[in-house]
């Protein structure tokens, strides 16, 4: 009768306790690991593959800097005209003085165009992965999900904030030669400039990620992008047509008009004040992505 000799596994000869574990976790990622599949750094670094290697998400980021800075250049010369113009009528004059410092608004006006154009590309990055069956991938890399959602969430606010900030600053240098022609100045190194930039900048940042919420709750681009111009343009105008108290009340909880009271030197009458603002704006941004992660967590891919 010959006797078998059972050799131990190779691939266990030398393994020091708890050395499986550590290798488990090395394929889980060497940090911030999200448990089953990669670390949150991996699945960053690919959310931010996807984002600057499509053509679409450039031209989109290019067009929001030609249209921040080309608004921008209209205001400052409608501005510098309307100024000019009133220097001879007091009661223009008085009514455009009432309104603040209008030549520090100029590099700003076209901020309701890029938060357009910066959510709907918030919508698109995570609705398109829905449309397109790449979420299959996505969630089957990263099966928690919530890590994914994070990482987008996270290029998508970053990159808005930066974009806008850098279009506001550029805006601000082309403005000051053009207000100069009608002897109006714009100081783009004063504090409250910056101020002005920073918040303009977080604002739009805070849309983009409202976008994408959307995007994650409705799954659908067309969708998505409807709903987020319904409620940034269509909503402040149907409350602006509808009378009432109450109305008049609902109209400074919209997220279009937190801006006016965060950017304002003074507090704007019949406004909220800057840090009430501050949190009904933190309330529209925190309250869709939470939903947005318990729906992507429930519902099938």
């Amino acid at each position: 009768m010959s006797s078998t000799t059972l050799e131990p596994n190779p691939s266990s000869r030398g393994v020091r306790p708890g050395a499986a574990n550590n290798q488990a976790g090395d394929r889980a990622g060497d940090s911030l690991s999200t448990g089953p599949g990669p670390s949150f750094l991996r699945v960053l670094n690919s959310e931010v593959i996807k984002f600057r290697t499509l053509l679409s998400t450039m031209i989109l980021l290019g067009a929001t800097i030609a249209v921040i800075i080309g608004v921008g250049s209209l205001a400052a010369w409608g501005i510098g005209q309307a100024l000019q113009a009133s220097s001879s009528d007091p009661q223009r004059s008085a009514a455009l003085a009432a309104q603040g410092d209008l030549a520090a608004s100029a590099p700003s006006a076209g901020i309701s165009f890029a938060q357009l154009i910066l959510g709907s590309l918030a919508v698109l990055i995570i609705s398109s992965e829905f449309t397109t069956g790449m979420a299959r991938s996505t969630f089957t890399a990263v099966p928690k999900r919530i890590p994914a959602l994070a990482a987008k969430l996270l290029v998508v606010v970053v990159s808005a904030f930066l974009v806008t900030a850098l279009s506001l600053y550029l805006a601000g240098l082309v403005a000051v030669p053009i207000l100069d022609q009608y002897g109006h100045t714009l100081d783009v190194s004063s504090g409250h400039y910056y101020r002005t930039l920073l918040i303009n900048s977080a604002y739009v940042a805070a849309v983009a990620a409202i976008g994408m919420a959307l995007g994650a709750l409705i799954r659908n681009s067309a969708g998505g992008i409807m709903t987020l111009v319904g409620i940034f343009f269509v909503l402040p105008i149907a409350l602006q047509i509808i009378q009432g108290d109450f109305v008049t009340e609902l109209r400074k909880f919209i997220p279009s008009n937190t801006l006016a009271p965060l950017t304002a030197a003074d507090h704007v009458p019949d406004t909220l004040e800057s840090w009430q603002a501050a949190l009904v704006l933190g309330a529209w941004v925190v309250i869709p992505i939470v939903l947005a992660g318990i729906l992507l967590k429930k519902r099938d891919v």
